[in-house]
């Protein structure tokens, strides 16, 4: 912060930080720790270049260590998401309204910006107000000049009209592998069967990597499943001990590859009919192969996309073209920045969309910083 410099925040909403206040179901995912993200892009499906640059200035370790200064102690979890100790998204709020209220920040609710004419007052501007649905709710950028990458939502779950897979609701299988055939989209993680088709987080991965794909095909496309996470060699093997070893008891009694029994039955009887109800041991080859192809390669089609509760992320957005590089700074309009989601930058679930928040929001800062205080 530069001494001298008032700083206004302009809110559209009565409710500061909504965002985050939902996030990670109320606590908070706040970053990642990156510990098996090898290469940005795997995490960034669009922006992983600039991120990459913008991560030498101000990264996840970065973000960790500046909450942690700030007095949010953070844990991260088995999958790498971290969280604020208390496991309330409010630990996270309560520190921006904190330094805001110490650094003397102007915050105006309400406030709604139709237009750059509107903040002709202020000496720099950052717009900093996460996706739009709609290319419309950018326009006034677009009058600017600024090329809009046309907005789609990412990061959702999908529908799929299938009664019997959607009464098995609330069942968990991990680790899954997703898979829309005939692209390279694909990941890997927990799903989540609910009461209108597939959620968790290898659904809401697929659904970012695949984000332009879906849209143009109106959400309606097949999806693959597969239920084991393994390969079909690896699977028939295990298939055939269970023949050699439990031959006499039931199919649905014994359930392979950890799945859970509900599903393992539903899978059983969508296989194999009225042969589900036979022994480990009647089952022939044929079948035996069918059986592998239903769990390593389970094909439905779906039937359109659900929001994630209150969480909602586009890819999209003001083009990186059309920004400095190194600040964020607009290349049409001087002392105007652009931070966060309305950029075309946006990642899978994990904590990975608040950290290129963060590294954005502190990249134009620091850009601000510099030009007010050598006069520019």
């Amino acid at each position: 912060m530069v001494p001298s410099m008032a700083v206004t925040i302009l809110e559209r909403s009565q409710h500061v930080l909504a965002k985050v206040e939902v996030s990670g179901g109320g606590r908070c995912n706040c970053t990642n720790s990156f510990a098996h993200v090898t290469d940005l892009s795997q995490v960034y499906p669009r922006g992983h270049r600039l991120l990459k640059r913008l991560f030498k200035v101000f990264d996840y370790r970065a973000g960790y260590q500046w909450f942690e200064s700030h007095g949010v102690r953070l844990v991260t979890q088995d999958d790498d998401c971290v969280f604020p100790a208390l496991q309330d998204s409010h630990a996270i709020i309560n520190c921006f309204l904190s330094e805001a209220k110490r650094h003397q920040v102007e915050i105006r609710m309400g406030a709604k910006v139709n237009a750059l004419d509107d903040v002709t007052d202020y000496d720099f501007v950052a717009v900093c107000t996460g996706g739009s649905p709609q290319a419309s709710g950018l326009q006034w950028l677009a009058d600017a000049g600024h090329e809009i990458v046309k907005p789609v939502p990412s990061l959702f779950t999908l529908s799929i009209a299938d009664r019997q897979l959607t009464e098995l609701m609330g069942t968990v299988v991990e680790p899954v592998q997703v898979m829309i055939p005939g692209t390279k989209f694909r990941a890997e993680g927990p799903l989540l069967i609910t009461h209108w088709g597939v959620s968790g987080p290898a659904v809401l991965r697929v659904s970012s990597y695949g984000a332009r794909h879906l849209s143009e095909a109106d959400y309606q496309v097949p999806l693959s499943i597969n239920w084991t996470g393994g390969k079909e060699p690896e699977v028939m093997e295990q298939l055939q001990s269970i023949v050699a070893q439990q031959p006499q008891k039931q199919l649905q009694t014994v359930a392979p590859c950890g799945l859970p029994t509900r599903l393992w039955s539903y899978l059983l009887t969508k296989t194999l009919g009225e042969r589900s109800k036979n022994r480990w041991q009647n089952l022939n080859q044929k079948e035996l192969n069918r059986l592998v192809n239903t769990l390593t390669n389970d094909v439905y089609m779906t039937a359109g996309r659900a929001a994630f509760r209150d969480e909602f992320v586009t890819c999209g957005g003001i083009s990186l073209a059309d920004v400095n590089p190194a600040t964020l700074e607009s290349r049409h309009v001087p002392n105007l920045y652009f931070a966060g989601e309305v950029l075309d930058i946006d990642g899978i679930t994990g904590g990975f969309n608040f950290q290129a928040a963060w590294t954005t929001a502190y990249v134009v800062a620091t850009a601000i910083k510099m030009k007010a205080e050598n006069g520019n």
